[in-house]
């Protein structure tokens, strides 16, 4: 009887220390970043960021909070997030800086295995990204932008043979399917030497699209709840994870990356094709990295350029002005010879290089819609980082976590004028030396810097040129319904758009 009396004792003591220790750990945690503003309750729980990331609506979450709480805002016990281009400038290039586990890794899509995108060893990437730049770069492909044209060509005939509006018929096309088709063909075709065929099949084939869907949104769900980790622990974490021998969902893609890698692989003393699966083997990747890198350029190599092209194509349909401005550029460039007529193909990168409205279109679509929104954390080096804002110094702890709101970057007022929500290319033109040189600083953070700044960016800029050359000089095109022109997920940051319905009418091509 003593003995139970004594354990019912012990076991309230037990309970008591516990409570006592959490409670001290949560004040602990809220006094480290107590001079941080925030939304009540983040700097003791991490509901409020749990709940947006759940609902894919953190992004827009995080441009408020930092419009409503300053430079530096607070989001979590640890988390401060910054609309400001300086600070996140300040994060990319100040060593100590490391990306932040927890969301990296839920980025992940195959067991205790990096890309690098996911890799968050400072060292290992740099590796890594040393090994594989060249390849994104497009030096090593002679073939790189006569890829794109084929692609691009197809497209066109695509939307021409199968999807043309006239007066009397209204033929919806779903324009997000088809540009994701074309993104998809494009980096299969530069990056390991073959089509998936989807433009000319006009299916998603193989079920890559549907699959690579359903991992981010898999991965989207891990990381709100703070699970990711399990994808990765011993024993559990296989059996969460997709296996490239599944027959559907992100297992799938990651059994046909294996695959194609693989094959490669096997011929690579023979097999002199200057893609990018050649140039990472030339620089040094093993089979197994050669895999992790495939999936990676599936999925960010086609997500992120699909989503800018998807943005911008609604900014300029929706903007009579600046699409009228933009084809009328275009057509003056193909009457004096600038460009090449449409019999003789696609118009070439330098081309569209020379078109001074073009540039500026694209540069503020992806501003006013920025293509990836990811939070992007950052963890404060071990010591801890003094951050000066607008003359205000903070210190900020060792290893706390700093992300960043792009979209409220890329609308800040204090950078591009106080219409900085709106679609207006001209800002571009209209700027004196010192505010564009600002301007332009700020608008390239859509593409990260320094270390981690993005290495498909060439390819993605030779795409968008050309596509949106050839759509404005093939057709007419508008949206279906003007009041609900997409529907839109962002899981992991990305933009998953479906329905973009438009109708296309054939112009007369020059």
């Amino acid at each position: 009887m003593a003995v139970l009396e004594t354990l019912g004792e012990l076991r309230w003591l037990v309970l008591g220390g516990l409570v006592v220790a959490y409670l001290a750990r949560t004040l602990y945690a809220y006094n480290r970043l107590r001079h941080f503003k925030g939304p009540w309750g983040v700097g003791i729980s991490e509901f409020s960021h749990t709940r947006r990331i759940l609902t894919m609506t953190a992004y827009t979450w995080y441009e408020e909070v930092c419009a409503k709480y300053g430079p530096l805002a607070r989001i979590g016990p640890n988390s401060l997030v910054t609309a400001n281009p300086e600070v996140w400038a300040h994060v990319h290039t100040t060593p100590g800086y490391k990306k932040t586990d927890w969301f990296y890794q839920a980025a992940r899509f195959e067991y205790q295995r990096d890309n690098i995108f996911t890799q968050t060893n400072t060292e290992k990437h740099d590796i890594r990204r040393k090994q594989i730049a060249p390849g994104y770069s497009g030096r090593e492909n002679a073939e790189l932008e006569a890829s794109v044209d084929r692609h691009v060509k197809t497209l066109i005939d695509l939307l021409r043979t199968k999807y043309l509006s006239t007066d009397h018929r209204v033929i919806p096309v779903d324009l997000s399917k088809k540009i994701q088709y074309l993104t998809l063909d494009i980096i299969s075709t530069i990056g390991f030497g073959r089509s998936f065929g989807m433009l000319e099949a006009d299916s998603d084939v193989d079920g890559i699209l549907a699959a690579s869907e359903s991992g981010l949104l898999l991965g989207n769900t891990f990381m709100a709840i703070g699970l990711a980790w399990l994808r990765q622990a011993p024993i559990i974490g296989p059996v969460l994870t997709a296996k490239p021998e599944d027959a559907s969902g992100i297992g799938r893609m990651v059994g046909l990356c294996y695959r194609w890698a693989d094959e490669r692989w096997a011929v690579r003393a023979t097999d002199k094709r200057l893609d990018m699966l050649g140039s990472f083997i030339k620089h040094g990747l093993s089979r197994e990295d050669l895999r992790s890198e495939l999936i990676e350029q599936i999925i960010a190599g086609s997500d992120t350029t699909a989503s800018a092209l998807r943005g911008i194509l609604l900014y300029l349909m929706t903007n009579p002005r600046v699409y009228l401005k933009l084809r009328a550029e275009i057509d003056a460039a193909v009457a004096d010879g600038r460009a090449p007529v449409s019999t003789q193909g696609v118009v070439s990168s330098a081309a569209v290089k020379q078109l001074p409205y073009m540039q500026v279109v694209i540069r503020e679509a992806m501003r006013v819609w920025p293509p990836v929104v990811n939070l992007f954390p950052h963890d404060v080096p071990p010591g801890g980082d003094r951050i000066t804002v607008d003359g205000t110094t903070y210190f900020v702890p060792g290893g706390t976590e700093i992300g960043t709101s792009m979209q409220g970057m890329m609308h800040d007022a204090a950078v591009f004028g106080e219409d900085a929500k709106a679609f207006r290319p001209e800002r571009w033109f209209e700027a004196d030396k010192d505010r564009l040189a600002r301007m332009t600083r700020t608008a390239d953070l859509v593409f990260g810097h320094g270390r981690w700044s993005c290495l498909g960016k060439p390819i993605a800029q030779l795409e968008l040129g050309k596509t949106i050359f050839e759509l404005l000089r093939h057709f007419d095109l508008a949206p279906i319904n003007p009041t609900s022109p997409w529907q839109l997920k962002s899981p992991l940051g990305l933009f998953l758009v479906e329905k973009q319905f438009v109708q296309v009418t054939a112009r007369e091509v020059k």
